[in-house]
């Protein structure tokens, strides 16, 4: 047995055979189930050639054919491509081209795009086609039908041996740019994200066994509500199945059915990416319930709250405590370099903790300079990382280059670009993303930090912060405002008077505008080439 996905997944349905495993949009597996469904679709596609290395894209909202088919793929050492649901035709034309898939799985409703796109994508010449109640038609790709896949394949686990060497391809296109394929050896991915450290602790495991070892305490449901498409969840999912535990999925997000589904499916711990989430959710608690029951939502079960991939603002962490009684958590990282460290908030205090997320870092978390130098605490650098890193970027070696770095003395770091401070305790302390940092006159300003302040004010329901050009300072601070319903639009006097309770004066907004919503990301990150238009728009 290897650190290989699929030889934890399979070590795990050995032990825990009869629990239930998934659970998405009603439809439940498991192990064993999950196992079967899983070795057929994997048979189906070595019978259509995929093979060893190749890329397998898989094009759906969370259902519980995106769990079938990532293990499926890991099973017969083919690729996972992920692929995001609300690309255009171009971008997902450039996600394919650069993703270059043998085979892809997709949902019915995207046959009218997949119909635009595939016949432009070299070397893809196998489609399965997922029915989800549409009608569109895709007899004209020669799609098969995603169930007669898994019925005409053996139920046999007869894969051959694996590999920690195994490829695992996550496409992050994070805030500002055209997606990028981060590849990473399987065994690195796994202790990166996948519990072979523990976040919390640092403690790593020895042998690949010992992740279902963790499941013979008992079973926990773990609900990750951001799409498959994302790592967060994918990890969310591959991390829980490897340890015997019950993972629930939601295909789209509404604050109603994430509570309806907590209190219907018992769900312990609930993982959010950010305000994106955390806000409608709090909000949601004390709101009617559209199923018209009287009582409110019965989250009794749940105990904890984790958000990682953005921002979450202090005051709502707050609110989530006081309100429903849970332990919040912080887990900072990057598809680039895996997870960073945890921080859990404390009651009464995550309100007044200042700019920046401060975690328990993981061992091999580090703050470095520009020569790859690590810092002594209080100095501002670059959150870094070494050990069990990636490989690189698919198909660029020179943003490869540019991230994954080799110290002087032989280290291997990947530098995604976060700005971090390491503090007296040894904790880190996470300020921003280095591409949206603002320069005005010299200081360096990090938007997460503003925006928190800015989102505290009573009248405003989401904001987005970006950098303006200024003839003076370079840059100055501006921010798009998406208000609270029934609101009245607050001056840019009252944001800049509130935002000085929480934050230094050279960072409060200069520039102030107001839309219908802001546009974010399906995982919560903000939509920053649109933010800065609507700020520069004249």
């Amino acid at each position: 047995m290897e650190f290989n996905l699929a030889d934890l997944f399979e070590h795990a349905v050995e032990q825990y055979p009869d629990r239930e495993a998934v659970v998405a949009n009603g439809a439940r597996r498991t192990y064993s189930e999950l196992e079967e469904r899983a070795n057929r679709l994997a048979h189906h596609l070595a019978d259509a050639g995929v093979r060893p290395g190749d890329h397998v894209a898989v094009y759906a909202y969370n259902i519980i054919e995106w769990a079938e088919a990532m293990l499926a793929i890991y099973k017969i050492r083919g690729v996972c491509i992920n692929v995001n649901f609300r690309y255009v035709a171009d971008e997902l034309a450039y996600l394919l081209d650069q993703a270059k898939p043998v085979a892809m799985l997709f949902q019915r409703q995207f046959a009218d795009r997949v119909a635009e796109v595939a016949p432009k994508v070299t070397g893809l010449r196998h489609l399965v086609v997922i029915e989800d109640g549409t009608d569109a038609d895709t007899d004209a790709l020669g799609a098969v039908r995603y169930e007669d896949a898994v019925a005409a394949g053996s139920a046999d686990r007869d894969f051959g041996p694996r590999s920690g060497d195994d490829i695992y391809l996550l496409f992050t296109g994070g805030t500002t740019g055209m997606p990028k394929g981060v590849q990473w050896r399987q065994e690195d991915v796994i202790f990166a994200l996948g519990g072979g450290i523990d976040p919390t602790n640092g403690d790593r495991v020895d042998r690949p066994e010992q992740l279902a070892e963790k499941g013979r305490g008992g079973v926990g449901t773990f609900f990750p509500i951001a799409p498959l498409m994302h790592g967060a969840t994918q990890w969310g999912l591959l991390s829980n199945l490897a340890k015997g535990q019950r993972v629930v999925l939601i295909d789209k997000f509404d604050a109603h059915d994430v509570w309806m589904t907590v209190e219907r499916e018992k769900a312990n711990v609930i993982m959010i990416t950010g305000d994106a989430m955390a806000r409608p959710l709090i909000e949601a608690v004390d709101e009617p319930r559209p199923d018209g029951r009287e009582g409110g939502y019965d989250l009794s079960s749940m105990f904890a709250v984790s958000s990682s991939a953005a921002l979450f603002s202090p005051s709502l962490k707050e609110a989530f405590m006081e309100r429903l009684g849970v332990i919040v958590s912080d887990a900072i990282g990057a598809s680039e370099s895996g997870a960073n460290g945890v921080g859990v908030a404390v009651k009464g205090q995550a309100a007044n903790q200042g700019g920046g997320i401060t975690v328990k870092a993981v061992p091999d978390s580090v703050v470095l300079d520009d020569d790859l130098n690590p810092l002594p605490a209080g100095v501002v650098g670059r959150l870094g990382r070494k050990g069990n890193i990636p490989l690189g970027y698919l198909g660029d070696p020179v943003k490869t280059a540019e991230v994954f770095r080799t110290a002087p003395d032989g280290t291997r770091y990947v530098v995604p670009g976060d700005f971090a401070r390491l503090e007296e305790d040894g904790r880190i302390t996470l300020l921003g993303r280095g591409s949206a940092t603002i320069n005005s006159g010299g200081e360096k300003i990090f938007t997460e930090e503003v925006e928190g302040a800015v989102k505290d004010h009573p009248d405003v329901y989401d904001a987005i912060v970006v950098g303006v050009p200024h003839e003076r300072w370079g840059q100055t601070v501006a921010v798009v405002v998406q208000l609270r319903t029934g609101s009245a639009e607050p001056t840019l006097d009252s944001i800049q008077e509130h935002c000085r309770t929480k934050i230094a004066g050279y960072k409060v907004p200069r520039v102030l505008r107001f839309v219908d919503e802001t546009r974010r990301t399906p995982t919560g990150k903000p939509d920053l080439p649109w933010a800065l238009a609507v700020c520069t728009a004249e």
